[in-house]
């Protein structure tokens, strides 16, 4: 693996996004109605949403090959990639492993670092994006250990609390002769539609430099990170997912790798705020969003996208 132009340093970020009549991250458990903290009623997306949007987005620009392939994706049978790893290193899983400490053929979950093993990690790494930039567990089958990533999110939460609606709709048609039949010849059937009118959405973001020395995770892969935040949501469109846009990207880059002030610190700098406290926002103008840079020490740089 080529470590030569690995990210140095840490990074921590802000994304700001916002939705308009849609439902950013459907609950399966509750309906498909948007995610709620059921406390304060602020509006949730999981960082597992958001991962998909930058896998389907680096799938699409590069169209799934590598370095850029993506494992973790729709229909895909993980084993069967792991497998195709170790067939294109070379190393057939039917024989004994060179190293005992690989395991017997490779394909006993959790067993140890063997050299073989690394080589089918490093592998993995070097070819798949989203397992150099996320990690991923590899050890499911054919063993290739597992990957901590350098890039890590968290749950984004809506600045103010969420108002889900729900909508009826109406079909004009059916699937089947033997529907339209039952209907008597009425083609309609009747469903439901769940939307927020609006929500400003704010999650963050985490880079570790010593993890990406770790898979390689390279500053052109991080400048395409941020490329990604940019336009994740540009080729992800649907009715259901209504107007979605990323608003803001506020980075804060280090001058060391274990980073030079505490995070929490950081993202306390970040105020964003409705202007009128008496009306709902629906739109992103609605809010404020400053930054207090007194609170951000000199060997950290801020770097503000959009």
């Amino acid at each position: 693996m080529n470590n030569g132009s690995v990210v140095e340093k840490r990074y921590d970020f802000v994304l700001l996004f916002d939705v308009k009549d849609g439902n950013p991250n459907g609950d399966p458990d509750a309906g498909n109605l948007p995610r709620i903290d059921a406390e304060t009623g602020h509006g949730l997306i999981t960082d597992v949403c958001l991962k998909r949007k930058i896998r389907n987005y680096i799938g699409l620009k590069y169209n799934d090959q590598p370095p850029y392939s993506i494992f973790i994706k729709e229909r895909s049978i993980l084993n069967n990639t792991i497998e195709q790893a170790y067939i294109s290193l070379g190393i057939d899983l039917q024989k004994e492993p060179a190293d005992p400490t690989d395991g017997s053929k490779r394909n006993k979950p959790g067993t140890g670092q063997g050299k073989e093993i690394n080589r089918a990690r490093a592998f993995m790494c070097q070819n798949f994006f989203d397992i150099r930039t996320f990690g991923a567990v590899l050890s499911t089958g054919p063993n290739a250990g597992q990957v901590r990533g350098p890039v890590q999110l968290t749950f984004a939460r809506s600045l103010d609390p969420i108002v889900s609606l729900e909508h009826s709709i109406t079909r004009m048609a059916v699937t089947t002769e033997a529907d339209s039949q039952k209907q008597g010849g009425d083609n309609r059937t009747m469903g439901r539609k769940f939307t927020i009118p609006y929500g400003l959405y704010r999650a963050h973001g985490f880079v570790s430099a010593p993890f990406a020395f770790q898979t390689g995770f390279t500053k052109e892969d991080l400048i395409l990170i941020w490329e990604t935040l940019e336009k994740m949501f540009d080729h992800d469109r649907s009715a259901a997912r209504g107007l979605m846009g990323t608003r803001k990207i506020i980075i804060f880059e280090h001058n060391s790798k274990m980073g030079d002030a505490p995070v929490q610190d950081l993202f306390d700098s970040i105020s964003v705020r409705r202007k009128d406290e008496n009306k709902p926002a629906r739109d992103f103008a609605d809010y404020d969003v400053s930054i207090d840079k007194t609170k951000i020490p000199d060997n950290v740089t801020l770097v503000e996208k959009m």
